[in-house]
């Protein structure tokens, strides 16, 4: 194998190792922590899946912003309290946190593993 080569591959296995990394400054819950936090009233909670996953299951206490909309609805949420997001397995959710972050949220969660891990 060519150093070209393993370069290329260290630079792309880099790159997904980086994509996968928590974003600084979002905390991260898992859905047991989530249940001692849903009836906390100076939380808001986003759900970012599509609105048929979102029909299909969901947790009253979210409100559906499909990830593709959250640039366009976040004018929605208050920057004044923590957002806690969840998707079906923590992936768009972590997105969508990052999202928020730049945006100018302060108090960002996500919710590790999602609907998937919420029993």
């Amino acid at each position: 194998m060519s150093t070209s080569t393993i370069i290329v591959l260290a630079v792309i296995v880099l790159f997904f190792v980086w994509r996968m990394m928590p974003t600084k400054g979002v905390n991260q819950i898992t859905t047991s922590q989530l249940k001692e936090q849903l009836n906390d009233r100076d939380k808001q909670f986003v759900d970012v899946r599509t609105p048929g996953e979102y029909r299909g299951n969901h947790i009253k206490q979210f409100q559906n912003i499909p990830l593709g909309d959250l640039r366009t609805k976040a004018s929605k949420l208050s920057k004044d309290k923590e957002v806690v997001v969840i998707c079906q397995s923590g992936m768009r959710s972590s997105k969508a946190s990052k999202e928020l972050k730049q945006m100018g949220f302060q108090r960002v969660t996500n919710v590790k593993g999602g609907m998937s891990a919420w029993h």
